[in-house]
């Protein structure tokens, strides 16, 4: 049986490109393989932006490609700003490419220069090329700041909800919630996710949630009572956004997965492994600080997970 929920690994692109040490393109292609044999069946392992921008990226086509012929059982999912970056991410073969599209004015144009209504139209240029030339391959949205912003303040929901149906009017497969500058709390979850699947159905997408409070788990579980099943989480809670100050990483796979597994709510993720890839994380990071309160204070004794 499939398990329950998808957790989403994004801490090869939404992780490395966030610190300033860049990691060794042999050391990503062995973390990659070790999240892959820790059962993570979804993972964003880079983004297809100029590497003067983000040199921590410059070797995101060759890590597609390892991912693709080594994992082809997984998705292979890459980020990509533009439309050049979505052509690059499918001529490597991603199965998957998320396009970020702010709900935040301010935040679109200091994060793709461009507002969220040209991002719309960057859209639709995307799913033409899609249909084009890699007519297999999915379409993301990933809605930033949907539920706050550090630039802007208040986003108001009806922007947010608006915007994410002209998404998926757009032609895309998935339009997702991010909570890019760690602002949401679980009763906005609610109401922000039962909007988004009551409008666009089985196109509503992720849950990204940002541990910048705190609340990334809260936020997580209440996404997940009103029928989310897709979570992204950064293992060792790498993460943030450089145009988001003060935003902090990502919720930490390690324990997202702990959480639901002590629920009964089966991820499909040997714990035990993905501490395995967090060693290679590490090794590939040595002076990078990790975080994570299940890894911190090991499994509860005689502790088992749902499966």
């Amino acid at each position: 049986m499939a398990p329950s929920i998808l957790i989403s690994e994004v801490g090869p692109r939404d992780g490395l490109q966030s610190i300033a040490t860049t990691m060794p393109t042999a050391h990503k292609l062995r973390w990659v393989d070790a999240l892959v044999a820790a059962g993570l069946r979804e993972i964003e392992v880079g983004s297809f932006v100029p590497a003067k921008l983000l040199p921590q990226m410059a070797d995101v086509a060759e890590v597609v490609r390892h991912a693709v012929a080594r994992h082809p059982h997984i998705t292979v999912m890459a980020l990509a700003p533009n439309l050049r970056g979505a052509e690059a991410a499918l001529q490597a073969g991603a199965h998957k490419v998320t396009l970020p599209v702010s709900a935040s004015e301010a935040h679109s144009l200091a994060n793709v220069r461009k507002t969220p209504a040209a991002m719309v139209q960057e859209l639709q240029a995307v799913v033409q090329l899609r249909a084009a030339t890699a007519p297999q391959a999915l379409i993301e949205v990933g809605l930033s700041t949907a539920f706050g912003c550090t630039l802007q303040g208040a986003v108001p929901e009806d922007d947010v909800i608006r915007l994410a149906v002209q998404c998926a009017e757009a032609g895309v497969d998935e339009v997702g919630l991010s909570d890019t500058t760690g602002m949401a709390n679980p009763a906005q979850v609610r109401r922000l996710f039962t909007r988004l699947r009551g409008e666009l159905g089985p196109k509503a997408g992720a849950a990204h949630m940002h541990n910048t409070r705190g609340l990334g788990l809260a936020n997580c579980l209440a996404a997940y009572d009103v029928g989310v099943r897709t979570f992204d989480a950064s293992q060792g809670g790498l993460g943030g956004c450089p145009y988001a100050p003060g935003a902090s990483g990502n919720v930490v796979t390690e324990d997202l997965v702990f959480m639901f597994e002590a629920m009964g709510i089966d991820t499909g993720v040997d714990y035990n492994l993905l501490m395995a890839a967090r060693e290679a994380l590490q090794a590939g990071l040595p002076d990078e600080p990790l975080y994570g309160m299940t890894p911190l204070a090991g499994l509860p004794k005689g502790w088992q997970p749902a499966a």
